[in-house]
């Protein structure tokens, strides 16, 4: 696993004055890697979210948000490894894992446009402009993903996704998520955009490039975006990544207060300790030893 830099800091609002007791219970969450094959390699699409947005406000992030209660409706047409498979990987039930996997198609398309749904198991569509306004009704909550879908005869394609990693927010933060992050390729057609209310600007680039803009101060990333983007930086393709073999462990790091900044420790870390209970002191080396 990737070792963040040791000049790694976190934003200071990220741990509060006053710690909540007991921890905000974390909601369930879909990150959505979306990736294709650039001229210059792999590349990824990231949004730049919002000043105004209560979490994660102008960082850089890979579309994504909450599991909503809709995205648990069996009725959705479904086509790939089914949800047991999905709940294997990420640990969790069956029906939490069609619901995020429901979320993650459901955030993608409301952020980015793109739709990884067709209509039929083995079809995918090539422009999603006509659906313009379902994605707006989506958005606003007007719409759920299954109503959608079987207003438009469409299937969800499952198997265009592949389970990546899963973070959970520390629990020193008031706003906690438990979020699966999802490696999706771009359907051949489509194109993304980042006409969202969430997002002011987006665009692809080379994990590289985007690692070499957060260290130039460019742009602001989380530590689970820096650790999805050096992960990626190693795959060369879209099919490369998705032939990578992964193992999906739920990552439950801690926030320490190392004189005026904030760093991030990391289970397996000496510091650590046995759970994951909150560290609110830390030292420079206990800091240097140091992501939905």
């Amino acid at each position: 696993m990737p070792e963040l830099p040791k000049d790694f800091f976190l934003p200071a609002e990220l741990m509060p004055d006053v710690v909540p007791s007991p921890p905000a219970r974390p909601r369930d969450a879909a990150t959505i890697v979306l990736v294709r094959d650039g001229q210059a390699g792999l590349e990824v699409f990231l949004l730049r979210r919002v000043t105004t947005m209560a979490f994660a406000a102008g960082m850089s992030v890979f579309p994504g948000g909450r599991v909503d209660p809709r995205d648990s409706d069996v009725s959705v047409a479904w086509a790939g490894p089914e949800p047991a498979w999905w709940a294997q990987r990420f640990g969790c039930s069956p029906e939490l894992a069609r619901a995020v996997v429901c979320a993650a198609v459901r955030e993608t398309f409301e952020e980015t446009g793109v739709l990884l749904a067709g209509p039929a198991a083995d079809r995918l569509l090539a422009d999603t402009s006509g659906y313009a306004e379902h994605r707006a009704c989506l958005e606003s909550r007007d719409l759920s993903l299954a109503e959608f879908l079987a207003e438009e005869r469409l299937v969800l394609r499952a198997d265009l996704l592949r389970p990546w990693a899963n973070w959970v927010t520390p629990i020193v933060e008031p706003r906690r998520y438990d979020t699966r992050f999802l490696l999706a390729a771009l359907p051949v057609g489509q194109r993304a955009d980042w006409a969202t209310s969430e997002a002011d600007t987006g665009g692809w680039q080379r994990p590289a490039d985007a690692l070499r803009s957060w260290e130039a101060g460019e742009i602001a990333l989380l530590p689970p975006t820096w650790y999805v983007l050096a992960e990626l930086a190693e795959c060369d393709s879209v099919e490369t990544a998705f032939a990578a073999e992964r193992t999906v462990d739920r990552i439950v790091p801690k926030i320490i207060r190392d004189g005026a900044v904030l760093r991030l420790l990391m289970p397996g870390d000496p510091d650590y300790g046995e759970d994951a209970t909150t560290v609110e002191t830390g030292s420079a080396s206990a800091g240097g030893t140091v992501p939905r």
